[in-house]
C-alpha cells in the first residue's frame, strides 16, 4: 500500500506540532504540508492533492467546513477532524467522516483514527466524498450564520450576513443580494431560513427572505396582495403568511 499523503490544517502551532510528532511514528503516512488557515489549506489541497487531511474546524477567516466547500471536487481527500468543540461530532460521524478527534487527544486515540483512514483506503480506495462535503459545509459553527462563503470564477467571496439585503430562491441555488452586488450560492431557502438570525431576517415568501431593517414599506399589489418595498426600491413578493409575520415583526 502506498503511503497516505497527508496535510495538517490547524491555526494553532501547538496543535500542528502534536499531530506532526504523532505522525513521525507511522510509516504508512507521509506529511506533505501544514497550513495555518483555511485559505492556505484549500490552496494546498488543490495543488498537492493529498489523500488525508487533519482539519481543525474553528479557524479565523475561513472555518474548516467552509474550506471543504471551496476545494475542487476532484481533489477532495479523506478528513479527520481535530477540534476542541464536540458539537459537530454527531453530524461528522453521521456523514461518514473518518474520525473526529476532540482535543486534547491521546496518542492511542490518534493512532486509532489513522488506522481507520488506512482501512478505508484499503477497502474503498476511491471513496466519493462529494455528498459528505457538501453537507458538512452547510453546518454553521456558530448559533446563527455569521457569513456565507461563495466560490465563483476562481474567486472566493466571504460575505458577512450583515451585508445581505435579501435572498431569492433559484432552483437548486439561492441568490444573495448584498450591499456590494449579488452572489449565486448552491443551497436551499430552508437552510438559510433555519440558520440566519430570525431577529434580522424573515422569510416573506417561499422564494424570498428579507433583511428586516431593509424593509422600507408595504405596498398594495392587486386584490388582497402586497409587495415589500426595500430601501433600495426593490419590490419583493410577499405571501399572506409572510405579510402576517412581517407585520408582527414591525409591530403594526
Amino acid at each position: 500500500m502506498e503511503k497516505l499523503r497527508t496535510v495538517i490544517i490547524e491555526d494553532e502551532e501547538l496543535g500542528r506540532e502534536v499531530v506532526k510528532n504523532y505522525l513521525k511514528e507511522i510509516d504508512l503516512v507521509e506529511l506533505v504540508a501544514e497550513c495555518e488557515n483555511g485559505f492556505e489549506g484549500a490552496k494546498t489541497i488543490n495543488e498537492q492533492k493529498p489523500d488525508l487531511v487533519f482539519l481543525d474546524i474553528q479557524m479565523p477567516k475561513l472555518n474548516g467546513f467552509e474550506m471543504l466547500e471551496i476545494i475542487d471536487s476532484a481533489n477532495r481527500p479523506e478528513i479527520i477532524f481535530t477540534t476542541a468543540y464536540n458539537q459537530f461530532a454527531i453530524q461528522a460521524f453521521e456523514l461518514n467522516a473518518i474520525d473526529y478527534l476532540l482535543k486534547p487527544f491521546s496518542k492511542e486515540r490518534f493512532f486509532e483514527a489513522i488506522q481507520k483512514a488506512i482501512d478505508r483506503r484499503r477497502t474503498r480506495p476511491h471513496t466519493n466524498s462529494s455528498v459528505v462535503y457538501s453537507k458538512l459545509a452547510q453546518q454553521p459553527i456558530t448559533e446563527t450564520l455569521e457569513r456565507v462563503v461563495v466560490k465563483s470564477n476562481h474567486k472566493i467571496h466571504v460575505i458577512p450576513v450583515s451585508k445581505i439585503k435579501y435572498l431569492e430562491a433559484q432552483d437548486d441555488y439561492v441568490m444573495l443580494y448584498t450591499t456590494e452586488g449579488k452572489h449565486l450560492k448552491q443551497g436551499t431557502m430552508k437552510y438559510f431560513e433555519d440558520n440566519l438570525d430570525s431577529n434580522d431576517f424573515l422569510r416573506v415568501h417561499r422564494s424570498y427572505i428579507v433583511r428586516i431593517d431593509q424593509v422600507n414599506q408595504l405596498e398594495p399589489y392587486g386584490k388582497d396582495s402586497y409587495v415589500v418595498r426595500l430601501k433600495d426600491a426593490t419590490a419583493i413578493k410577499i405571501s399572506k403568511s409572510g405579510l402576517k409575520s412581517l407585520k408582527e415583526k414591525l409591530n403594526f
